[in-house]
């Protein structure tokens, strides 16, 4: 084998890696026991006390790694997670809506030509929901008023920053306004990315979803799904507040600390300071530093300092000094590890009764590193509770990140007409103070006033980043337009299905590893455990994959996982496929080792290569746990190329190198004759494949007709979908009568059972088009009060939600027929490239198709038999990776076929079909064998979620393998065939004509 030693050398530096990073997951994991341990009270764990603990060592060093320590969140960020559906939680899709920002940059404008076109906008989003809201706009305001212009209602005095003018065109005041959209989804952005950091979930997630104006969060082991509402419906609140100097509050503080020491001396019983809840705080680090209350005070005032008694006490026990450890002159800072104490001691009754009622303490929303520590700011704003803002965030017209004379980054701000006012009176009254610039009660910059400030046009100057005056600037214009997010996609999953989900998963994945290692061992014999010994590497690399880039395993994921584990034995039957035929040709055994890996490996790359370009498209178009399924499926094919091409090769060499007789071995006592001199028919029988898959699809979509049409899921019709739990078995039939009638008006509603007799899931379309948090309520307190009034003895309990908004839905249909148009597109140009002639292209798209539309019709008459999967994007992604198993079997034909006629250049395409058919039968076979004995598997052990899924790529897996054969190449022989026959003058005969059933292949060594 050539490269040998680089082959090796990347092995050991890919294993290395993946080993490190594992690692990782393995002292998360410890961490996390140890906090159930310490959580634990007569048997039951206590999660506040769990998650305490956990907060505790969240900056603590926890590991050390190659002299490296690592702190208990950087373990957690280089873990191998879990996804919400494996460990509960909350997945939630939010959108911006353009609607208020049009409105708000028209002024509110009242012209009844304007509302004619933002009601006609927004009646044709529904339609089409892929199209920019400012498109249609535009297109409905050319209609409503044909020959105006959009600057008459856009140019105004806020708009004026923006280039808007009475004379600009209806392009540059559409792009004004999408730009403005633009803007404010990344503020949106990152307002929700800093409630969710100071939320206190472990490994939350928040992205943007690309081409959209969607944000999409996850929160694992969310408990209150309407907290979280609220907190990522609420609109952003942007505030100027004056501020306290040190001089002015250091005397309420201290006699503050006078207090609690006094506390803690009566106390009678002395208990450490603990971490309090994660809610209340920027969880938790390691101990800082402590000084005395009266010296940090003193950086500011030093007639403060001069205090000496404050000093002595502080020295003695100073209960605040232990708090106040930031090293930093005139600023008052705790280390994050404290901030829950300092909550605690601010909300404390002793606070109540000492601090004036307009002092307020807010913490900097960022925190600062000093000596390798990391502290938050404590700001002093004037302000009580209950009333408003001097200023407010709605008199921002413009900010943006500039430049001062020095060439050094600042923020310039300009305020609207009423604002400059308020800010002329605000800044004049507070000439070398601060102003607090605060949004969601967290201040982002405390700016010392130089001079009062007239016409609202205002630099803000500091040591900035770029960077940093950028998210400030962002920050200003937060409060400027009126940008309300609305939940359009949701699902909540309850810690017990997510523990149930786990354990189909482990044992899914287990079951499935044991077959297809057992089978190889007894189909291949020796060959087959190399062949084991490679899979289990591949599984290891795939994890370590995982983990080094933080992925988060879900269901989907595994499943992937297991087809991986099944796709990768591929590469391995055909390669000792080959071998085998080498050494029945005659050749020795090394030298049929290396002809069998070199002629193998055309036929592997192609077929990974039409895999890698199903997995890409999933990626890039799916969402969620269709995109979870394509990236371990993506990670799969390259790791199993390498396994399977590069590491059996490797052990099968050693195990041989110098021995003229070898133990190894290529197949056993069963398999030895198995599938030997097969010499089938198969083209000869097409017109009768032809027949029976045109009767199937014909029966199957009549009966979809029959049956109302497909069985969508939520996903691609929109709804609300519940998982409910009760105390005994239950008839599907009695709750969905009751909730149809009394509770849904009628509206579309599907019960069934969902995996446990007593688990019924409950679809309903029923206020679909309404994706308020009042529909929400309004849809789930219907459900339950039917429930509890006609169901009560029978104890329901919600276990799941999931909302899909109508244009998510539509766009999730839209994205999935694109799906499978472009893999046909990519399927048919990569065909045509590898084998240069479009009959072969043409073939494999037709027999793709046909795999597709013969799993689409086996729903419907599975639901003859009380089988009722519904069509989701799970079962998108099944019908895709269908797609790519069908195409490796006919890669793997068409790559026999193009070697047999190149080495029998005087044969016809029809004299080599059936021949090539019958000589990769066993390799096909054996193929489908291993992998629906996997998907069996998933079927039984995966789960009421991969139901649909299984069916799918069961159903898939017999009509794929039997396209391959019955379908792909006779119709290259309809086609191409009959061309070439004519062009020869031959006939269509498939008899060669010596006397032999085959075509002669080459024996020379490679």
């Amino acid at each position: 084998m050539r490269n040998k030693g680089l082959i090796i050398a990347l092995t050991i530096i890919v294993s290395a890696l993946c080993i490190y990073f594992l690692t990782f997951t393995f002292i998360s994991r410890r961490v996390q026991n140890d906090a159930v341990v310490y959580a634990t009270k007569g048997g039951q764990v206590d999660q506040k006390l769990r998650q305490r603990y956990l907060d505790s060592v969240w900056r603590a060093p926890v590991t050390s790694l190659l002299g490296v320590d690592y702190t208990y969140r950087d373990v957690r960020s280089s873990e191998l997670g879990l996804g919400l559906d494996l460990k509960g939680g909350m997945h939630v899709t939010l959108e911006v809506s353009p609607v208020e920002i049009v409105r708000a940059m028209s002024g509110n404008s009242k012209d009844p030509k304007f509302n004619q076109a933002m009601e006609q906008a927004q009646e044709a989003q529904k339609a089409n929901p892929s199209t920019p809201f400012t498109t249609l706009f535009a297109q409905a305001y050319q209609t409503a008023a044909p020959g105006q212009n959009l600057a008459r209602i856009f140019a105004n005095t806020t708009n004026k920053s923006r280039g808007i003018d009475i004379n600009s065109t209806n392009e540059k005041v559409i792009g004004a306004i999408n730009k403005e959209v633009e803007e404010a989804i990344d503020r949106s952005f990152n307002i929700l990315r800093t409630r969710i950091d100071k939320f206190g979930t472990s490994q939350p997630s928040i992205q943007r979803v690309k081409g959209t104006g969607r944000i999409q969060v996850e929160l694992p082991g969310v408990d209150n799904p309407d907290r979280v509402r609220k907190l990522l419906q609420g609109q952003a609140k942007l505030e100027f507040w004056e501020v306290w100097r040190q001089d002015e509050f250091g005397p309420y503080l201290q006699q503050l600390d006078q207090a609690l020491i006094a506390k803690e001396k009566t106390a009678t019983t002395a208990k450490p300071a603990t971490v309090a809840a994660a809610t209340d705080t920027a969880t938790a680090a390691a101990t800082g530093d402590s000084t005395s209350l009266a010296s940090q005070l003193a950086k500011k005032n030093a007639a403060t300092a001069a205090k000496t008694d404050t000093a002595a006490t502080a020295q003695q026990g100073s209960v605040l000094a232990r708090l106040f450890t930031m090293p930093v002159p005139g600023q008052l800072g705790v280390n994050v590890q404290d901030t829950a104490r300092m909550n605690t001691i601010l909300r404390s009754d002793e606070a109540r009764a000492i601090l004036p009622p307009n002092l307020t303490f807010l913490w900097s929303v960022k925190p600062e590193t000093i000596e390798g520590k990391e502290y938050l700011k404590l700001n002093a704003i004037r302000k009580q509770p209950g009333t408003e803002a001097p200023l407010g965030g709605e008199v921002v017209a413009d900010a943006r990140q500039d430049y001062d004379q020095g060439g050094r980054p600042e923020v310039s701000m300009a305020m609207n007409p009423s604002g400059a006012k308020k800010w002329q009176k605000l800044t004049g009254a507070n000439i070398g103070r601060q102003v607090g610039i605060v949004l969601d009660d967290y201040v982002y910059s405390d700016p010392v006033v130089q001079s009062e400030i007239a016409g609202g046009n205002t630099s803000i100057s500091g040591n900035f980043s770029i960077e940093e005056a950028q998210d400030l600037s962002n920050v200003l214009k937060a409060g400027k337009l009126p940008a309300p997010t609305r939940i359009v996609e949701e699902a909540v999953v309850g810690p017990s299905l997510g523990q149930e989900a786990i354990n189909q998963g482990l044992y899914s994945s287990l079951a499935g590893l044991i077959i297809i290692m057992a089978f190889m061992a007894l189909y291949y014999g020796r060959a087959g455990l190399v062949a084991d010994a490679a899979l289990l590497f591949n599984g290891f690399l795939i994890l370590g994959v995982l983990a080094q880039f933080s992925f988060a395993l879900t269901l989907p994921g595994i499943a992937g996982l297991i087809l991986v584990f099944a796709s990768s034995v591929d590469a391995n039957v055909l390669i000792f496929e080959r071998i085998r035929e080498e050494l029945d040709h005659g050749l020795s055994l090394h030298d049929a080792i290396n002809k069998g890996y070199s002629r193998a490996f055309s036929a592997i790359f192609d077929s990974n290569v039409t895999t890698l370009i199903i997995a890409l498209i999933l990626f890039i178009f799916g969402t969620g746990p269709v995109q979870n399924f394509a990236v371990t499926l993506l990670i799969g094919i390259f790791t199993s190329f390498l396994s399977a091409v590069f590491i059996s090769r490797l052990i099968i060499e050693w195990l041989v190198k110098g021995k003229e007789k070898s133990s190894m071995t290529f197949s056993t006592f069963l398999s030895r004759k198995l599938f030997k001199g097969v010499n089938f028919d198969i083209v000869g029988k097409r017109k009768w494949a032809y027949a029976f898959s045109t009767i199937v699809i014909v029966v199957g979509f009549v009966l979809m007709a029959i049956q109302g049409g497909p069985n969508l899921g939520v996903d691609f019709r929109g709804g609300r979908a519940y998982v409910v739990d009760f105390n005994k078995d239950m008839d599907a039939s009695k709750v969905h009568d009751a909730l149809v009638e009394r509770a849904f008006q009628g509206a579309g509603t599907e019960v069934k059972t969902f995996g446990a007799p007593n688990r019924l899931r409950i679809t309903t379309g029923y206020l679909a088009d309404d994706e308020s948090v009042v529909a929400d309520k309004k849809v789930e307190a219907a459900m339950v009060s039917e429930l509890t009034k006609d169901f009560a003895a029978d104890a329901p309990v919600i276990k799941s939600t999931s909302k899909v908004g109508a244009t998510i839905a539509d766009d999730i249909k839209r994205t999935s027929v694109l799906s499978l148009g472009l893999t046909l597109l990519g399927i048919f140009i990569y065909v045509l490239f590898r084998f240069e002639k479009w009959q072969y292209s043409m073939a494999a798209v037709v027999a793709l198709f046909h795999d597709a539309l013969l799993v689409i019709a086996c729903y419907p008459i599975a639901r003859l038999f009380g089988l009722n999967y519904e069509m989701d994007q799970i079962f998108v992604a099944a019908v895709l990776t269908v797609i790519g198993f069908s195409m490796n079997d006919t890669v793997v034909i068409y790559d026999r076929i193009r070697e047999y006629l190149r080495e029998n250049p005087k044969l016809t395409f029809a004299q080599v079909a059936n021949p090539a058919l019958n000589s990769t039968f066993s390799r096909t076979m054996i193929t489908f064998t291993t992998v629906f004995l996997v998907v069996a598997v998933l079927y039984i052990f995966g789960g009421e979620t991969l139901r649909s899924f299984s069916f799918a790529m069961l159903v898939g897996m017999i009509f794929g393998t039997y396209s391959s054969l019955f379908i792909a190449t006779p119709i290259i022989l309809d086609t191409y065939g009959r061309k070439e026959a004519r062009e020869r003058g031959t006939d269509m005969s498939t008899h060669i004509g010596d006397g032999t059933d085959a075509p002669k292949l080459s024996t020379a060594q490679v």
